[in-house]
């Protein structure tokens, strides 16, 4: 029955062209109870069908399936805390009212830095976007309000890089993505074509984007940055899911700490409309893109390019949605699709 309903919705959404297709996979209670492909990985210049395997762009997914679990890793090390000075990692971000921030602040979007600036039209390049960063002032008073920001994502993307040593994609690859057996999942993928959703039309590339990262800023720092730029295929996703679900253990093997997760998903802006875990979006009092059936400790994310992951705890519920909406360009047809799909199936439990 939900099953049925859920592809009815979802092929109306494409007949409607609000999406050109779309990848879901939903898990009750431990149980894979639905996993389906509708509509097409690519319309212009022509359709081709989605697939199970399709391969997406994440966008800012990206900030809870690598960033979130690097930053968790390195507090299970004992490598930092939360409430440990960004200027503490990175010395030339402690100026223009920056110094007393926290990676606590980064996280829940509540450092007072912008949500977005268009780095790309000057094409700067990450080491650039960072010094701009770091000069940056702040909009509002650290801890005020929540406002999303993908400067924030890209600091902290910068400070595991700089406790680990090492490259951002070695660190996360190692000890997220493989223990996970998340065998397709990374930055700047080279998969053959016939296995991406496509996205957007570049006036640069004169076509559209197919295993490129739509993001621009993190196309200008290479396609790699924290806030967005991973891609991957729901199968992945669904590992990834079932260790969250799980307080951090995948295929018996111990990933993340039930401690670090459990710290994750409590709610540190209660004084703002928006409610904010660390990286993770709550299910809030305004609107929330899982709806209005998922119970208040739900908690999840999206990305601009149509993609989302939420869990409902006191249900043993999380639903996966992969689309490439962007194909079509950047209608808010999304925003409503999203509630909706999220209303069908908990309510058809």
């Amino acid at each position: 029955m939900m099953q049925e309903k859920v592809i009815a919705f979802l092929q109306n959404e494409v007949e409607l062209n609000h999406i050109p297709g779309a990848v879901i996979h939903v898990s009750h209670k431990g149980q894979v109870i639905m996993k389906e492909a509708v509509g097409n990985r690519v319309v212009f210049p022509e359709k081709a069908p989605m697939q199970f395997n399709t391969v997406f762009d994440l966008a800012s997914m990206t900030k809870v399936v690598a960033t979130l679990p690097a930053i968790l890793k390195l507090m299970d090390e004992g490598e930092i805390r939360l409430d440990d000075r960004v200027s503490h990692f990175l010395p030339a971000f402690g100026q223009t009212g920056k110094e007393e921030l926290t990676l606590r602040h980064l996280l829940t979007h509540t450092s007072g830095l912008p949500s977005h600036i268009e780095y790309f039209r000057e094409n700067l390049n990450t080491n650039q976007i960072l010094e701009r960063i770091y000069k940056q002032s702040l909009d509002y008073t650290t801890g005020e309000k929540v406002v999303y920001s993908d400067l924030g994502l890209i600091t902290l993307y910068n400070v595991v890089e700089t406790v680990t040593s090492e490259k951002f994609t070695d660190f996360v690859g190692r000890e997220i993505f493989t223990p996970l057996e998340m065998v397709e999942t990374g930055y700047n993928p080279t998969f053959a074509n016939e296995r991406y959703a496509v996205t957007e039309f570049s006036e640069m590339l004169g076509d559209y984007k197919t295993g490129k990262v739509h993001d621009e800023n993190t196309e200008s720092m290479g396609g790699i940055s924290g806030h967005a730029g991973l891609f991957a295929p729901i199968g992945d996703l669904a590992k990834f899911a079932q260790m969250i679900e799980n307080n951090g253990v995948y295929n018996g093997k111990r990933i993340l700490s039930e401690a670090a997760l459990h710290l994750s998903r409590k709610n540190y802006t209660g004084f703002d409309a928006e409610h904010r875990g660390l990286g993770w979006i709550l299910k809030s009092p305004t609107y929330s893109s899982c709806g209005d059936y998922f119970s208040e400790r739900s908690y999840g994310h999206t990305g601009f390019t149509g993609t989302s992951i939420w869990f409902d705890p006191e249900v043993e519920l999380h639903v996966i949605l992969l689309t490439n909406r962007v194909h079509f360009g950047r209608k808010p047809a999304i925003l409503r699709l999203r509630p909706r799909l999220h209303n069908i199936i908990r309510s058809n439990l």
